[in-house]
């Protein structure tokens, strides 16, 4: 019975990982990235996005990587590190923690918690504990990170979740 619910985890957890591709994925403030410049280990941190959309690399100095993916910042550390630095770079980049997504209202355990590609609402308020008694599953709201006057959405148990979302589940009237 454990090897077969072990199973169902690993299978879930491969779908929620294949459910967005990281290329897709864009970044911001929070995250932590992973720069691998193959043999040259002095020029590979890890660094952590800031809060003003960049990052600190040797060589190149503050680089803005909000609203990039992936494979555009591996091209613009390229574009940098070719030429006067390294003849041919061998550069990879991959995310190594997401930033957060938060929950408030009438949840068991409001807060923030560590977002994975394709989380959905439902997933998410399973992560908080679930609802309330009081919580309705037909008055849940979601701000988006960088939303105009931080506007919120009526969102569905199965709308996916990005990171840097604000999810507030309202209370029911009965």
């Amino acid at each position: 019975m454990p090897k077969l619910f072990a199973f169902a985890f690993l299978s879930l957890f491969a779908t929620i990982i294949t459910a967005q591709e990281p290329t897709e994925y864009r970044m911001g403030p929070g995250d932590e990235i992973d720069i691998v410049v193959y043999d040259e280990p002095d020029m590979s941190p890890t660094v952590t996005v800031s809060q003003q959309g960049t990052i600190r690399y040797p060589f190149l100095g503050t680089l803005n990587v909000t609203g990039k993916t992936v494979d555009e910042v591996e091209a613009m550390l390229m574009s940098g590190l070719k030429g006067p630095y390294l003849i041919d770079p061998k550069i990879q980049v991959s995310i190594r923690k997401y930033r957060p997504f938060f929950i408030l209202g009438e949840v068991q355990l409001p807060g923030s918690y560590a977002y994975h590609p394709g989380l959905n609402v439902r997933q998410a308020l399973s992560l908080a504990g679930g609802m309330t008694e009081r919580g309705s599953p037909r008055k849940i709201f979601v701000v988006s990170e960088g939303a105009i006057d931080d506007e919120s959405t009526r969102v569905d148990l199965d709308d996916l979740v990005r990171p840097g979302d604000t999810i507030t589940v309202e209370q029911s009237f009965f």
